[in-house]
């Protein structure tokens, strides 16, 4: 586990250059008049949870035998729904992202969670690698945030197989702060078990906390049959299928709040841009 204040771990981007922390800011808020880079200043934060499966725009079970060559090699269009995936990310405060790639033959170079960041204007990301496969993949996890966060913290999560991982944040100050934490799930149950135990350690009893990401499994498992049911998480999806986008009969996407959040809205986007389908989630802070 890697901990450590968020200021050596955030990059700043803008949508043109980088350039000094004190212009990026400026030249940001004068693009994006709604930008504010405290929780306190915000009445309500947009949040949205997307596993983008490296770009690869997946429509039918056949596409992942007709494109699974993708997940290796490059392919023009990767660009073209990145670049649509950036335009939905814009209305959005805090974002977290599963399955990208940090920069390999299949992106061509390119770190999709920094693509993303800069695209859609967020001054603050994080990339999280899982599993580094050289040139060939950096499968990656990723944050993008209009909120400067005070901690950011990197998890490598328990597993039979290395290469699942989760990313906290944390938000705010005192008794108003949230702890979010950002994750992609095992397939298999007792993998998955054992992370959302070492989760549920993570959290403890911070009065505040968000769990977002690809949990691959519905929400009552999650909540009623594994280690988060000793928490006061809840669910406001109401078994809003996100898989497969296409045709979606699954939940297997989710944003878990603290029962004392008020939520204001929930919703999964009907944006197939992957084999995951994106959940969105609207807080009312004040």
């Amino acid at each position: 586990m890697l901990r450590t204040s968020v200021r050596t771990l955030k990059q700043f981007v803008t949508s043109q250059v980088q350039v000094a922390p004190e212009l990026a800011h400026t030249e940001f808020e004068s693009e994006h008049a709604e930008f504010k880079s405290c929780l306190t200043e915000k009445d309500t934060l947009r949040l949205l949870s997307f596993n983008i499966q490296v770009g690869i725009n997946t429509q039918h079970y056949r596409h992942y035998v007709t494109r699974g060559w993708q997940h290796v090699l490059p392919h023009h269009g990767r660009d073209e729904n990145l670049n649509r995936i950036s335009h939905l990310l814009r209305d959005y405060d805090l974002v977290a992202i599963q399955e990208a790639d940090g920069g390999s033959i299949r992106s061509g170079h390119i770190n999709q969670i920094e693509y993303l960041a800069r695209r859609a204007g967020f001054p603050f990301w994080y990339q999280q690698l899982n599993r580094n496969l050289g040139k060939l993949a950096q499968h990656s996890n990723g944050l993008l945030s209009r909120v400067d966060p005070d901690i950011l913290e990197d998890h490598k999560l328990p597993g039979r197989f290395p290469g699942r991982g989760a990313i906290v944040a944390k938000l705010g100050h005192g008794n108003s702060a949230l702890l979010v934490v950002m994750m992609h799930l095992s397939l298999s149950s007792r993998s998955r078990n054992r992370q959302l135990s070492y989760v549920r350690e993570l959290v403890g009893d911070h009065p505040k906390v968000i769990l977002m990401g690809d949990m691959n499994t519905h929400a009552e498992q999650l909540l009623d049959h594994s280690p988060l049911s000793n928490t006061n998480l809840v669910s406001v999806q109401n078994n809003l299928n996100t898989f497969p986008s296409w045709q979606p009969n699954r939940a297997l996407d989710h944003i878990l709040v603290s029962k004392n959040l008020q939520v204001k809205n929930i919703n999964v986007v009907d944006m197939p841009m992957s084999d995951h389908l994106p959940v969105a989630l609207e807080l009312k802070l004040s």
